[in-house]
């Protein structure tokens, strides 16, 4: 058997042809990214080592949620040994602790301040949401945490194939809340349930729509899903596939 040996000119000609089939074969195919990245816009900012300044003895273990009020003072919520809830002036200095061991403290999700000032704690451990004033004093509380002597007290199970039913007025791993121009508020019950609950600026429940089903909704909020890049605008003509939810904004929903 006889064999041929290819020139230099020929191999780095053919070289050059494997190398540029996958660009000629999906034309465009990372056009997407790249153009994304070259539009993108930079965000100016300035890092401040050691911002936050401590009591001696206190530390702040792992934050999961960061709001600021109309003053600029920084709130900080923290789950480590315990979940705790901090506020800092706009130098960092410290200024106190809310809601210290707190019955609806148990597994820090998220922190929200509302246009008046009031501080928003969503916690995924204890099913609960809570409402502070500016003070620091609780006003609100949505969800219930489930008892030692509860019969179905125990961890929540992810089905998404044969999920539980919702309860009104109780929520399975809550993870955000946010606020309709009303002062609507509603609450993403988002890892278990998969859907937003819909509550008057008093308190009152009013309804909640989304589950791992499709359903539809009616007027305009967002909703941002994170195991799918994406955010989800419920409208009067959509129809979405709900997954875990993560409120992004809202205006006002269905009556």
């Amino acid at each position: 058997m006889r064999t041929r040996t290819l020139s230099p000119p020929i191999l780095l000609a053919a070289a050059f042809l494997l190398a540029a089939m996958p660009a000629f074969a999906q034309p465009g195919a990372n056009a997407g990214p790249a153009k994304a990245r070259a539009t993108t816009p930079e965000i100016p900012f300035e890092s401040v080592p050691n911002f936050f300044k401590l009591p001696a003895g206190l530390y702040m273990g792992e934050g999961t949620g960061v709001a600021t009020n109309s003053k600029g003072h920084v709130f900080v919520y923290v789950r480590s040994g315990e979940t705790r809830l901090f506020e800092f002036d706009q130098t960092g200095a410290f200024v106190k602790e809310i809601g210290a061991g707190s019955y609806g403290f148990s597994f820090a999700h998220a922190v929200r301040v509302d246009k008046d000032d009031n501080i928003w704690a969503t916690d995924k451990g204890s099913d609960m949401i809570i409402k502070f004033n500016p003070q620091g004093r609780v006003t609100m509380v949505f969800g219930r945490k489930s008892e030692a002597s509860d019969v179905e007290a125990k961890p929540h199970e992810r089905n998404p194939e044969k999920p539980l039913p919702h309860q009104d007025g109780r929520f399975r791993q809550p993870t955000d809340v946010a606020w309709g121009p009303d002062g609507t508020i509603y609450i993403s019950d988002g890892y278990v349930n998969s859907r937003v609950a819909k509550i008057s600026k008093d308190g009152d429940w009013i309804k909640s729509w989304a589950s791992v089903a499709r359903v539809r909704a009616s007027s305009t909020s967002f909703t941002a899903s994170r195991p799918t890049p994406r955010v989800m605008s419920m409208s009067a003509t959509a129809i979405i596939a709900a997954s875990r939810f993560s409120m992004a904004t809202a205006t006002s929903c269905a009556r």
